[in-house]
């Protein structure tokens, strides 16, 4: 951390589809040892502009500068989350969408080849508000491991199909009402072995972005598999 009497920033993490907030524990525990404040927020996961509300409420209960990060659809939500917010510092993605306004995360998967998504994930109905009901999306369990986390231990891969958050439909095809990183430094970390997010895709976005950007070679879970990689990218946005 900067040895500098600036207030270091709180590290607010943002987790994407098919995960929860447990994914970011590796990360975690990496960035509180070199003495940040992290919190690892619930996405909601029930539509692009909800969800971007949601972070934005928890951003609002920080003091000081914020560092916002996300992984996967996780990113599209922080993109949209930050622009009306002055406390944070910078975007950090982690094999994330990076949308520009009017994108949604599909439209940004579909741009290139290579994702094998869709025919891993199963739709289920849930009620809405309105009496009317939605559609939300998982990936089945038995395909979990080798569509979402190929490099995780098989027995955390396991564990994390049983606790995936299931994603609204309507919020990967919602189109994004802002772009943060217009204003906002971004950073990005590439995962050359995505099944979900083409490697293509992600280096069109980060460089439209003029993100600091660093590749592994990784599935979509690195923050899981490689938490050390993840935190460093993190330590170097908060450090600018």
């Amino acid at each position: 951390m900067s040895t500098e009497s600036t207030i270091a920033p709180t590290i607010v993490l943002v987790h994407g589809a098919f995960a929860d907030s447990s994914s970011w524990n590796g990360v975690i525990e990496k960035l509180r040892a070199q003495g940040y404040s992290v919190i690892a927020a619930a996405n909601p996961l029930r539509g692009l502009a909800n969800d971007a509300a949601y972070i934005g409420s928890v951003l609002d209960t920080i003091d000081g500068p914020c560092v916002l990060v996300g992984h996967s659809y996780g990113g599209s939500v922080i993109t949209v989350a930050a622009a009306a917010k002055t406390n944070v510092t910078a975007l950090v993605y982690i094999a994330a969408f990076i949308p520009a306004e009017g994108e949604s995360a599909l439209e940004l998967t579909d741009k290139f080849p290579g994702s094998t998504l869709g025919p891993t994930t199963r739709p289920a109905l849930y009620p809405l508000a309105d009496a009317n009901t939605g559609t939300e999306l998982y990936i089945r369990q038995e395909e979990f491991p080798a569509q979402f986390a190929a490099d995780v231990p098989a027995e955390i891969a396991e564990l994390m199909a049983a606790t995936q958050r299931p994603v609204a439909l309507a919020g990967l095809q919602e189109p994004a009402a802002a772009a943060a990183w217009r204003t906002i430094p971004a950073f990005a970390l590439l995962t050359t072995e995505d099944k979900n997010i083409p490697v293509a895709a992600q280096r069109f976005m980060a460089d439209r972005a003029a993100a600091h950007t660093v590749e592994v070679s990784a599935s979509h879970a690195v923050a899981v598999s490689i938490p050390g990689a993840v935190s460093d990218l993190i330590a170097l946005a908060a450090n600018r």
